[in-house]
């Protein structure tokens, strides 16, 4: 039976990845924030301007957003509980 688990410190720069992961995380949940806002503004101006192709665009716009953010918020998690899958196989 093999039994290997991930070395935090097997190799240089393990730590300056996680924090450049960790940036990279804050940077996507900032711009889907963004997004969110934007598309937002967009819905609301199709809306009011009796244009559906704009609202319909910014519903899209709201959806994809939200859809980003849980993927980029969950995205340890969602490793974590596949780690745990693929270590029960």
């Amino acid at each position: 039976m093999i039994d290997i688990d991930p070395n935090g410190t097997g190799l240089p720069g393990i730590e300056q990845l996680r924090t450049i992961v960790g940036a990279v995380m804050t940077v996507g949940l900032i711009l889907a924030v963004l997004a969110l806002i934007v598309s937002a503004v967009v819905w609301a101006y199709g809306a009011n301007s009796s244009n559906p192709h704009l609202a319909g665009r910014g519903k899209i716009g709201v959806l994809v957003s939200c859809g980003a953010a849980i993927i980029c918020g969950a995205s340890v998690a969602l490793v974590n509980f596949f780690w745990g899958i693929g270590q029960a196989v």
